[in-house]
């Protein structure tokens, strides 16, 4: 039974609200609806464009959308809250690149695939969704060299292979300010041992961070790197 008056919080949004308190995040509610809105066209399309394997919402909500939340801080750390260029690399249904979006409006997120119609869908949820900062780019990431602060992957692949291909699209650094150089933000499982042994000897693995996904039984982490100077 309700109070009378009182409208009950669906759900996933119980369960979205709460995560994102534990990440440590404060969002407003129109970022909540956004996210949901975001999550409903996932699910609306999935079958025309293949984006997830995960079929049920709730799972689609742990395993996609709170994953992808438990970077945000620690991206907002890293880059001290400035306002900056994102390229999400290998992007499939746009995570973590628009989760950041919808999140961090101040960041102007590229979310890149080489599969045409999963591009086309991130531009779709930057037109229904009304967010100026996103845009779905069908390309190679080899083929960039936009100067981007940050370039991120989830589950794309490996470090080397990742590092190589977007290295390109990473900023270099001012002389006279290193801190303007760009970095690359990996979300991974358990921290790839074998894959940071593989690294060439000119990057810089400057953290490797744990993260914990509420509701996610598995491990996580953020690998942190640049270019050495």
């Amino acid at each position: 039974m309700t109070t009378a008056g009182v409208v009950p919080t669906h759900p996933l949004r119980q369960t979205l609200e709460e995560g994102a308190c534990t990440l440590g995040l404060t969002l407003s509610a129109g970022q909540f609806d956004l996210l949901l809105d975001y999550l409903a066209l996932i699910q609306k399309w999935n079958k025309v464009y293949n984006l997830t394997a995960v079929r049920d919402p709730a799972e689609m909500l742990t395993h996609h959308l709170l994953d992808s939340l438990a970077a945000v801080l620690p991206l907002r750390h890293q880059t001290e809250g400035r306002a900056l260029k994102l390229l999400d690399v290998g992007a499939g249904a746009g995570l973590p690149g628009v989760v950041i979006a919808i999140c961090c409006p101040d960041i102007r997120v590229t979310c890149v695939d080489t599969v045409a119609k999963k591009a086309a869908f991130i531009s779709q949820v930057a037109l229904a969704l009304k967010l100026p900062n996103l845009r779905g780019l069908h390309a190679r990431v080899e083929s960039l060299s936009d100067g981007f602060d940050v370039v991120c992957s989830r589950a794309f692949a490996s470090l080397l292979d990742f590092t190589n291909w977007s290295r390109a699209a990473l900023k270099r650094g001012d002389v006279e300010n290193a801190n303007s150089a760009g970095i690359w933000m990996a979300l991974k499982g358990k921290p790839p041992t074998d894959e940071l042994a593989a690294l060439p000897v000119d990057l810089d693995v400057f953290h490797v961070e744990q993260l914990t996904v509420p509701g996610l039984d598995a491990e996580r982490c953020l690998v942190w790197m640049g270019l050495k100077p």
